[in-house]
């Protein structure tokens, strides 16, 4: 796993070459570069690099693909028995960037994993981005036949036997399953 750990604004985060990082918005126009030298911490397989507060020569090189909106939020504020009622919404701006490379020194050059100005149709570029990856496959012996019932834990199994003892078909058997299950006090002797 290859990623670096981005301050910006006074906030951190986990940027991976081919991802998207979805930032406060910039004030810069969609399919400009934008490169973050404020990083904390650097992952490469087994190596850690954490900075003291940052790393030096470490750069995450990023292109803004789109600006947007968040989630409506609602701010409401009273003070009781004073009338005094304030609602008011708020919906923050957001910048999404797709990581372009990650450099640091000493590193070998890799490819970069998209190039918008190369790219014809960005739209479709960008939805390629998106797209999850394959699931990964799961072990034979996890797979379920059609047809079949799945295998059951013990907990599960103990809890179905449970149900079907204390099956209840009429309403008589219900009255005196609620008698059986009422504690006696001990009689002390």
């Amino acid at each position: 796993m290859f990623y670096a750990i981005v301050e910006n604004g006074g906030k951190q985060y986990k940027a991976s070459e081919g991802q998207f990082l979805e930032i406060d918005l910039l004030p810069v126009e969609v399919g400009a570069k934008k490169k973050f030298d404020q990083v904390l911490m650097l992952v490469d397989e087994d190596r850690v690099d954490i900075g003291t507060p940052y790393l030096k020569g470490v750069q995450v090189e990023a292109t803004v693909v789109s600006h947007f909106k968040g989630e409506k939020i609602t701010v409401f504020k009273y003070r009781p028995k004073q009338r005094y009622r304030v609602k008011t919404g708020h919906r923050q701006k957001y910048s999404r960037l797709v990581v372009d490379a990650i450099t640091y020194p000493g590193m070998a050059k890799k490819e970069k994993t998209l190039d918008l100005d190369k790219v014809e149709d960005k739209k479709t570029a960008i939805k390629s981005l998106k797209e999850k990856p394959p699931e990964k496959k799961k072990p034979a012996s996890a797979k379920q036949e059609p047809g079949k019932k799945a295998a059951t834990t013990k907990k599960a199994a103990t809890t179905t036997k449970k149900a079907a003892v204390k099956k209840i078909t009429s309403k008589s058997d219900v009255v005196a399953a609620k008698k059986s299950s009422v504690r006696k006090p001990k009689q002390s002797s």
